[in-house]
């Protein structure tokens, strides 16, 4: 509950008891006494998480998150749940999961050990990693050829920390520019303010597919980073958590993923109806075998 009477400080300390109030109760005992379902999304993540032609959520992440959402509602009789969309940006959206504003987050958020001090992460559903997206004309391979020059990277993510961390460990003396989304990045990259927009390759590969000239990009050089991409829920909510990983296991086990992997990485997607044209990794499909939460970074 939010009073304008109150002042700034005061407000603010019942913001966080509102949340905290959230957590503790559970989001399933919320959702039994009726509250809606918050689902947070991105709005440019192709193929997991982004906006259609008419300005709608939809993606992979999306739909694995419809199926969770269906076991929830099921799960707590809430035959008329309802379920509200909230749009994160990758620097806000650990933040909003943290305080209780969102139930599950639909996106391609790593499951890393610093993330986990914060929120939970139920059983990946695609596992990549950073490489370099540059203009179609570029002679660049590597990181190191960059010495010098500006790289983007998207604020909040893990490859814009890993660059950050290779250049100050390496001395690659790169010029390292922060874009507030993926869309920015690829804008700074085609307008030359960039030479490389340095990402989780399959995010590249969905830019470039999605973008008016697809080939005036490529994606080249060596993997940075693995990354085990999750969906994100709060952290301490043992029966969400519970519920969650055993749908998303059996989603795996029984296949039932399949025909939506294949749906948003091998056949045409919109908005722009490109198929991204990228078969499961060996990666992902070893790690399927015995799907779990744990992951090894």
């Amino acid at each position: 509950m939010f009073r304008l009477s109150l002042p700034g400080l005061g407000a603010a300390l019942l913001l966080a008891c509102s949340a905290l109030s959230v957590q503790a109760q559970g989001v399933l005992d919320r959702i039994k006494s009726g509250g809606h379902l918050v689902l947070a999304h991105r709005e440019s993540s192709i193929p997991f998480s982004y906006l259609d032609a008419q300005g709608r959520p939809v993606g992979y992440a999306m739909d694995l998150c419809l199926r969770l959402a269906e076991v929830i509602r099921k799960k707590t009789g809430a035959r008329d749940m309802v379920i509200d969309y909230l749009p994160v940006k990758a620097s806000d959206r650990l933040t909003v999961i943290e305080q209780g504003r969102a139930d599950l987050e639909c996106g391609s958020t790593t499951n890393n050990a610093e993330r986990r001090e914060k929120v939970a992460f139920t059983v990946p559903h695609f596992i990549t990693g950073a490489r370099m997206l540059v203009r179609a004309n570029s002679q660049v391979t590597r990181l190191e050829e960059l010495a010098g020059k500006n790289v983007v990277s998207t604020r909040g993510t893990t490859p814009l920390k890993v660059i950050d961390q290779l250049n100050r460990q390496h001395l690659v003396n790169l010029k390292i520019i922060e874009a507030n989304d993926h869309q920015q990045a690829l804008k700074q990259v085609a307008e030359g303010t960039a030479e490389a927009f340095v990402m989780d390759d399959v995010l590249l590969y969905g830019l470039i597919a999605s973008s008016p000239s697809p080939a005036d990009f490529k994606v080249v050089g060596r993997y940075l980073t693995t990354e085990p991409l999750a969906i994100m829920l709060p952290k301490g909510d043992t029966a969400l958590k519970q519920l969650v990983d055993e749908e998303m296991k059996r989603l795996i086990t029984s296949r039932d993923i399949y025909p939506l992997y294949e749906r948003w990485f091998l056949r045409p997607i919109p908005p722009a109806n490109v198929a991204l044209s990228l078969p499961m990794s060996y990666l992902l499909r070893d790690f399927w075998k015995y799907p779990t939460d744990q992951v090894p970074f």
